[in-house]
């Protein structure tokens, strides 16, 4: 078997009702994986019901119409099965893993979670409490309130990119089960719906297995309307959020970056790596944290995704360091949108992501993210087996082409949250 996942070992095929099944057998492991999303997230909720969402896919495992929630755990947990539910901005990703044996019951459980939920008021009632003091932990927490606040400060008001998935305190406490229900009837739907099965399974019986549990489901086909644009910030904007009691300070700067269908998004995770995450954390790290000593972690992330995800810079730094550490930042910025990337520097990078792949797929897990990916971006199905090609092509002019269309040293969001000055 081809060590790199292609459309010669994964079978692609969709359903009447619109899901499509992704199957890669790997009969080296007893364990199945599978992983899947439906076509509903967050940017399908009101603003003033942030968090329904989120609460809705965490709320569906608390009981349907043939099980409870302790029925549901201990059937999956008694052959040692795990399975989890979240929402995301563009969708609610799913994923389960079992012996191979077990696939059946687990997709049964999976099934009837995904189709059949009742929101129980008195477990709906318990879990807001839970999702609600996780907010209050967050409000005390320098990292999360300051990636927080930079997707607030980078997106329009009212675009979901700028909204928090997990809601707010004040917007959490309203919801009820009626909520949750109404946005259950409302957008959740097997139209869109993507699911892979990765493991010690034949392929043509994987399909089958999910036929059989998701092939008669019916549902609604909500509109959906393109996101909103996001303009480049053409200042500086930031904000600082004071969390008394705290000894770090952590800064997120950046922008709104290129969506992961874009075609200068390979360009710009070459770049990405070579700013900060080759090596010790790329440029930043060497300059930033190792050579001038300036925090205790600082690298770069660009994110993708269905619409312009965010590219920033996040570092933790001692609050005595903020401004030195942020005109270190600025400066590799840039350096970047300058100078082309040096031929040797540039291989590097350009190793270490082709390098990193086959560890990528060496689980069930990763394959099946892959694969998810690949169909989800409409990336095809040769997508893993071109990546290699794909990234060595990135020269150091298109790295620099794309440096400039999102990277600004003097015009970005910056987010800071740390003890009051």
């Amino acid at each position: 078997m081809n060590s790199i996942p292609g459309p010669e070992d994964i079978l692609r095929r969709e359903l009447p009702n619109g899901i499509v099944v992704l199957v890669r057998e790997n009969p080296t492991n007893p364990t199945v994986v599978v992983s899947g999303y439906l076509e509903v997230g967050s940017r399908d909720e009101a603003p003033e019901q942030a968090g329904l969402a989120a609460f809705t896919a965490s709320a569906l495992s608390r009981g349907t119409t043939h099980r409870t929630f302790d029925q549901i755990y201990e059937e999956v947990e008694s052959v040692g099965a795990s399975f989890g539910i979240s929402a995301g901005v563009q969708s609610t990703g799913f994923g389960a893993k079992c012996l191979a044996e077990d696939l059946p019951r687990i997709l049964d459980v999976l099934a009837d979670v995904l189709r059949n939920p009742v929101f129980p008021e008195k477990e709906v009632d318990k879990l807001r409490g839970e999702i609600i003091t996780d907010l209050e932990e967050r409000a005390h927490d320098t990292r999360r309130m300051a990636a927080l606040t930079f997707r607030e400060l980078a997106y329009p008001p009212g675009h979901p990119y700028g909204r928090s998935v997990d809601g707010y305190i004040e917007t959490v406490s309203r919801l009820q089960a009626d909520d949750l229900r109404s946005f259950y009837r409302a957008h959740y739907t097997p139209r869109g719906m993507v699911i892979t099965v990765v493991g010690a399974v034949e392929a043509e019986r994987a399909v089958e297995m999910v036929e059989r549990t998701f092939g008669d489901w019916d549902g609604p086909s909500p509109d959906r309307s393109p996101l909103p644009p996001v303009p480049p910030p053409e200042e500086v904007r930031q904000k600082f959020v004071p969390i008394p009691g705290k000894t770090q300070t952590d800064i997120v700067l950046g922008y709104p970056g290129p969506a992961r269908t874009d075609p200068d998004f390979l360009d710009a995770m070459v770049c990405n790596t070579v700013l900060g995450v080759f090596g010790m954390m790329g440029r930043l790290g060497d300059k930033v944290r190792d050579e001038q000593g300036l925090a205790y972690y600082s690298y770069s992330r660009v994110e993708g995704g269905k619409g312009p995800g965010p590219w920033t810079v996040i570092a933790g730094v001692n609050p005595v360091n903020v401004e030195r550490a942020l005109e270190s930042i600025r400066a590799e910025i840039c350096r970047i949108v300058q100078e082309p990337v040096p031929a040797d520097e540039l291989a590097d990078s350009q190793a270490f992501l082709t390098g990193s792949l086959p560890l990528r797929l060496e689980t069930n897990d990763g394959v099946a993210g892959a694969i998810l990916d690949m169909e989800r971006y409409q990336l095809g199905l040769d997508y893993l087996q071109r990546y290699r090609d794909l990234i060595r092509a990135v020269t150091p002019e298109r790295v620099l082409v794309v440096a400039r269309r999102y990277l600004n040293p003097d015009a970005y969001v910056l987010a800071l949250a740390g003890p009051p000055s």
